[in-house]
């Protein structure tokens, strides 16, 4: 038998997890139909009926899938996390070229970062090879507290969501992470008064970064940040350059000309209101469930 058959062969009595079945059941979707029935599901996506019909109905429950009668449609969950990612895309593209350049100027790691709950999350990651001491990657997360990046945007945020990563822990990392809840909301108070913050050495040893938001005169839709090994000396001096770098972005993204009153921009920029937990019961359901 040919390598190539033994894989075919291999393909077909490999069974489908239960991910890959619930990603075929949604894929169904991306046609011009925007309503399915049940038998189209099966049709489009190969699934056994039993099979689909129970991944639809788990699906709805989750509000990734509404219902309607006999139709499926993608719900507001599918939509809100497509216009999150588009958000996301549009951001990444506007920050490059000026990202690019902070590189250039500072000839240290850059980073874009966004806020995801209470955590921080790489969207991009400008650097040398020799800069694989500071542990970041593209769709890495790391807590909020304890990065500058994840300062700036937290100081420039409602103060529900500070509460709210009050309220789960600032565990420490390092010797030199804040971990009183007063000293941490000091730190973010200052970097409301500068337009930066810092971390020195409160996430990784060694590792120091100088980070400002992206905004206009509301809240912060992400940050820049620079870092690296031994940069304590040194991030005073950077800092105006990771704040006009920061200027440049929100200029690519709304254009000169915007006025920056809070409100018009901000809300062109809202992102859409997607609970973790909604993501969190679905992968859980996924790992857990035996019924399939």
């Amino acid at each position: 038998m040919s390598a190539h058959a033994v894989e075919a062969a291999e393909a077909v009595s490999t069974p489908l997890s239960l991910l890959e079945k619930a990603a075929k059941a949604l894929s169904a979707f991306q046609g011009s139909r925007p309503r399915l029935t049940l038998t189209e599901v099966v049709q489009r996506s190969g699934l056994p009926r039993s099979s689909a019909h129970r991944i639809l109905d788990q699906l709805v429950q989750l509000g990734w899938l509404e219902r309607e009668g006999r139709d499926y449609r993608l719900g507001m969950r599918m939509l809100e996390l497509g216009a999150l990612a588009s958000h996301h895309n549009r951001l990444r593209r506007a920050a490059l070229p000026h990202l690019h350049a902070l590189h250039e100027a500072t000839g240290h790691l850059v980073h874009l970062t966004v806020l995801d709950g209470a955590e921080v999350v790489y969207l991009e990651r400008i650097g040398r090879s020799d800069d694989s001491g500071v542990p970041s990657r593209v769709g890495g997360r790391q807590p909020a507290y304890c990065t500058a990046a994840g300062k700036a945007i937290l100081a420039f945020s409602d103060a529900a969501l500070v509460d709210e990563v009050v309220g789960q822990g600032l565990r420490p990392r390092t010797p030199r992470t804040l971990t009183r809840p007063e000293f941490f909301r000091s730190e973010l108070r200052r970097a409301r008064e500068r337009g930066v913050a810092f971390d020195y050495e409160e996430a990784y040893r060694g590792v120091f970064c100088v980070a400002a938001p992206v905004r206009g005169s509301g809240r912060a839709i992400a940050a820049v940040s620079v870092g690296g090994n031994g940069l304590h000396r040194e991030l005073e001096r950077i800092a105006p350059a990771v704040v006009g770098c920061t200027r440049k972005v929100w200029q690519s993204m709304f254009g000169p000309g915007r006025p920056a009153a809070r409100g018009r921009a901000d809300e062109e920029w809202a992102e859409p209101a997607v609970p973790r937990e909604s993501m969190d019961d679905m992968m859980a359901w996924l790992r857990s469930s035996d019924w399939m």
